[in-house]
This record gives C-alpha cells, sequence and structure tokens, in this order.
C-alpha cells in the first residue's frame, strides 16, 4: 500500500489556523502528519531516523507557512541533515529516487501579490525553484504544489473546503 507523510515545518503549531486545521483534516483522512518542531525542537535533526522514515514513504509532503519567501529555518536543517551523500545524490545515493514529493504551502498574501507585477516582484513557483531543483537532484519526483493564498482573510467556510480540497490532492 501507498504511503503519503506529512513533514509538517511550522514553528508554532498551536497558533497557527490555516496550517493546523489543514494537517488536523489530514490526518482525520489517515494521512500521516510528522510535526518537525514538535520532534526536534532543539533542531537536532537525527538524519537516520529520519532516513528511515523517508524510505517507507512513497509521497512525501512537506507542509509549511511561506517564511520570508521561503520555508521556515528547521526545514532548511532538516534538508542539510537528512539528505546526505551518498544517501539522497551522489554516485551511490539513490534513496529516494522516484518517490514523489509535493510542497504545501500556505501563504497569507493574496495570489496577486505574489505575481511579477504584484507587491513581491515574484512568483510563488519562482521562491519554490529551490526545493524543485533538490528535488530534481536527489531522484525525487517533484509534483506541482498544493498553494493556499490568503491566508490572513480566509473565512473558516473556505478554510474548511481547501482542507477538503487538500486531502483530495494528496490521494491523487
Amino acid at each position: 500500500m501507498l504511503k503519503t507523510r506529512i513533514f509538517l515545518f511550522h514553528p508554532n503549531l498551536r497558533q497557527s489556523r490555516v496550517n493546523r486545521i489543514l494537517a488536523n483534516k489530514a490526518e482525520k483522512e489517515g494521512v500521516e502528519v510528522r510535526d518537525m518542531y514538535e520532534l526536534y525542537p532543539d533542531f537536532k535533526v537525527d538524519a537516520s531516523v529520519e532516513q528511515s522514515v523517508l524510505e517507507d514513504t512513497d509521497t512525501i509532503v512537506f507542509q509549511f507557512p511561506m517564511h520570508w519567501y521561503s520555508s521556515p529555518a528547521l526545514m532548511k536543517e532538516w534538508l542539510d541533515t537528512v539528505l546526505e551523500y551518498g544517501w539522497a545524490y551522489g554516485s551511490n545515493g539513490h534513496a529516494l529516487q522516484g518517490e514523489k514529493v509535493i510542497l504545501a504551502i500556505t501563504q497569507g498574501a493574496s495570489d496577486v501579490d505574489y505575481t511579477e507585477d504584484g507587491r513581491f516582484h515574484v512568483t510563488t513557483e519562482t521562491l519554490l525553484k529551490p526545493f524543485e531543483t533538490i528535488s530534481y537532484h536527489t531522484g525525487l519526483v517533484f509534483q506541482k504544489p498544493f498553494i493556499l493564498s490568503g491566508t490572513l482573510s480566509i473565512s473558516d467556510e473556505e478554510l474548511q473546503e481547501k482542507a477538503k480540497d487538500y486531502v483530495k490532492y494528496l490521494r491523487k
């Protein structure tokens, strides 16, 4: 059976409304959610544990809020620690070959803000290019990201609908 896991990188999940609801909905539908800030509050990521989890995963979902146009700090530390030469890449590094990866990101600003002519003068897709490059370098199959914008003003009803959409997307 194919296994989808969410690696949730949110520095303050208790105060999060959107990421918490997305993760809870996915978990209720049988998707395992790993709260990385709960697992590694000291940022001391255990590479061997994480590699074992990844080896037992078919679809890797990195869920996070956009922080200063990128991922939260622990995600960068996690990537640097876990994706080791000889395991994830290099002549003998094929552990992730063929696994799917999905980025599930939330951003407070609207879609319009993340356009070439918008407030930030850059698209979300451009900001996510480093993650796409990491995926290709490690043999992961990069999937279209799940992007939820405008989270600062999203209604409860709309958020519940987006949470359903999220679960449907993960089940594709």
